[in-house]
């Protein structure tokens, strides 16, 4: 249970004027900053919300692509939703889990809540990129605190989301979508809403076979939502939106498959075995507490990669919901293709994949 409240402001933002939003929320959770002192910069990345960052002008350090720690308490971020997100994601579990992880340091601090977003720490870093994923730099500190992140209890527990969410999922398939461009599109890629659903019930009946352990999980550790700080040599995850407990091969399968990148994806980047068998050594040792088996190593592997099969599946029907509702200029419907088809092509592979108890 979580018993330090934030200020929650009872006013909306214009997704389409977010600076003007952002100059009322400074008024109340940073009176002192005098309002021609203040810069606002837009960021353009995400494919959900709309984020601007808000900085005091009178901290000469204070800039948003800092990696030093000078700029932070100098630096606001202000999110608001996207449009006809609450249909998605429960934004009382969101702030919820912001305001746990970061009693355990593994979160932004949250300052404020209003009725269509939040406004929150900035954390000093960069966001990762396909390239940097990779490093050995950075690789393992993500390794180590999706470890620690799946250690952590918030004194309620509860179920794995996936089976849950894809029902959730499914149930807000347009059945015509609005446009009747984007529904001929996507009548040309998608199979029926009853054969999407036959086709998870049938993948999920094998993955419940693996046994995988339900934590803490993030869900959605896309490359921009970690960031790393090169000078504290350490990782920060960003973005707990769809943050509660799931299958723990589910979390890191779905950020391998987000080694693809977004704006252009490539499936190619997908972590090969030899990496991902490094990788989940250094996760399962920090996860354990001490040293794990080739076994134990191999076990994860299998369950990893079967349980990435669920990620591709999940945010295509994601992206066609998202192709209905959001206003953010994003094609929506090819990503959800690309991770469709992705899932379509390495479905029979990856299920193959076994591994000797």
């Amino acid at each position: 249970m979580i018993d330090d409240e934030v200020p929650r402001l009872e006013l909306t933002v214009d997704e389409h004027d977010v600076v003007r939003g952002a100059t009322e929320v400074l008024k109340v959770i940073r009176p002192h900053w005098l309002s021609d002192s203040v810069r606002f910069k837009l960021f353009t990345d995400g494919i959900t919300n709309k984020l601007v960052g808000c900085f005091n002008q009178n901290n000469n350090n204070a800039n948003c692509d800092a990696g030093d720690d000078s700029a932070s308490a100098d630096v606001v971020l202000v999110r608001v939703y996207g449009n006809k997100t609450d249909l998605l994601i429960d934004r009382k579990k969101e702030t919820e889990n912001i305001r746990l992880l970061h009693r355990y340091g593994y979160a932004p601090a949250l300052y404020a809540t209003f009725r269509n977003g939040l406004a929150y720490e900035f954390v000093p870093g960069v966001t990762l990129t396909p390239d940097t994923v990779r490093d050995g730099r950075t690789w393992p500190l993500v390794a180590r605190r999706m470890a620690q992140m799946h250690k952590v209890e918030d004194g309620v527990g509860g179920e794995p989301m996936l089976r849950g969410k894809m029902d959730q999922f499914l149930k807000l398939l347009p059945a015509v979508f609005s446009d009747a461009a984007k529904h001929a599109r996507i009548s040309a890629i998608f199979p029926s809403a009853a054969e999407l659903r036959r086709d998870f019930d049938d993948l999920y009946g094998k993955l419940q076979q693996l046994g995988s352990p339900t934590v803490f999980c993030h869900n959605d550790l896309l490359l921009g939502n970690v960031i790393y700080n090169a000078d504290r040599g350490q990782v920060t995850f960003i973005d707990y939106e769809y943050a509660c407990f799931n299958h723990q091969a589910f979390d890191i399968g779905n950020h391998f498959t987000e080694f693809a990148g977004i704006d252009e994806i490539d499936y190619g980047r997908y972590p090969e075995r030899e990496f991902q068998l490094r990788w989940l050594r250094v996760y399962l040792e920090e996860f354990t507490g001490g040293p794990c088996s080739d076994s134990d190593v191999e076990r994860l592997y299998v369950q990893v990669n079967q349980f990435a099969l669920s990620a591709h599946f999940l945010w295509a029907i994601w992206a066609l919901i998202q192709a209905e509702h959001s206003t953010i200029d994003f094609d929506f419907i090819q990503f959800g293709q690309n991770r469709y088809e992705e899932y379509r092509r390495r479905r029979d592979e990856f299920l193959a994949l076994t591994y000797k108890n």
